[in-house]
């Protein structure tokens, strides 16, 4: 971290308790049923979002999954359109017709999540191509999990990728779990990063969380794409999530995994390492501004409206 200024950890540490505060927020609310879509928690799986996404500029592009909430807020995202979209209402960012797994903030760069499993990586290597097409630099970001590396489209957006030497980061948050199939069970052997490397792109693995490195990886590789001297990366971001696959509670007494293998990773919370780098005071006023910001969206969200039945169809055509 060498490179890295205290100002600059000041904001990982923001926008890594923004995203904490928020994910702990939704599973709160979540039994109330006033949010209205399943929700894919990020608690746990934070710090790949935030390293990332602090070395992006606000033109760049991101194109994440269902679990998205941690992509979408380190991007930017607005936070109120976000809580919004969970309660379904129509002041949500997809006027509340898409809920959690379907996410987008367009101007902040954020063009999309999605439910079906690694849909959204071809999507991020057309869009890709289409920037280097018009000769910009804006660089494109994909995120997605271990259990789309299994997909088709995962295997042919890396062969194009490759080929036609576009510059896109893709990055693999890997939680070893499709659902409750650990990759082991799915795959021969722990190679994902080396899979992508097979392609012909530069590829490398990051334990740990290490926000650090993964901030300074993206990075490096990125500054090189601008230039126009490097085509496609994979970063294989090694992570857990806390919570189950989907919903708000733990789930060790489905018997896929125990609890221990989670505490060893709450243990290394990249969120408490962060903290020993702040001033405490300043960090006292960090997280009561977003306590702040966070009582305010979920109000927002109460106070919103659904969509009237006559706005069903709203949306779904190009006029």
């Amino acid at each position: 971290m060498k490179n890295i200024s205290q100002k600059q950890i000041n904001e990982f540490y923001r926008s890594l308790y923004l995203i904490r505060r928020v994910e702990e927020e939704i599973a709160r609310i979540y039994p109330t049923d006033k949010i209205k879509s399943p929700v894919h928690l990020s608690i746990g799986q934070e710090a790949i979002s935030v390293g990332v996404c602090e070395a992006l500029r606000p033109d760049d592009i991101v194109f994440g999954t269902y679990r998205g909430h941690a992509m979408y807020l380190a991007k930017g995202g607005d936070l109120k359109k976000m809580i919004a979209e969970l309660y379904g209402k129509v002041t949500g960012c997809a006027k509340g017709k898409g809920g959690s797994m379907h996410l987008i903030d367009t101007k902040k760069g954020v063009m999309g999540t999605s439910a079906i499993v690694g849909t959204t990586i071809p999507l991020s290597v057309g869009y890709a191509y289409g920037l280097r097409y018009k000769k910009l630099d804006s660089v494109v970001v994909s995120f997605f999990g271990d259990g789309a590396v299994d997909e088709g489209a995962f295997h042919e957006s890396m062969n194009f990728a490759a080929l036609k030497k576009i510059p896109i980061l893709f990055v693999c948050e890997n939680n070893f779990y499709a659902i409750h199939s650990h990759h082991l069970n799915r795959h021969h052997s722990d190679n994902i990063w080396e899979r992508a490397k097979s392609y012909g792109m530069p590829a490398e693995k990051i334990i740990d969380s290490d926000i650090f490195k993964i901030y300074e990886l993206t990075s490096k590789y990125i500054e090189k794409m601008r230039k126009g001297e490097l085509g496609p990366v994979f970063l294989e971001c090694i992570t857990c999530r806390w919570k189950e696959h989907v919903g708000p509670n733990d789930d060790f007494a489905l018997g896929y995994r125990n609890e221990n293998e989670v505490c060893e990773w709450m243990e290394k919370d990249p969120l408490k390492k962060l903290r020993e780098f702040l001033e405490p005071n300043y960090r006292n006023a960090i997280e009561t501004e977003v306590e702040g910001e966070i009582r305010e969206a979920f109000q927002f969200a109460e106070e919103s409206p659904f969509p009237g039945i006559e706005e069903l169809c709203d949306g779904l055509f190009k006029e």
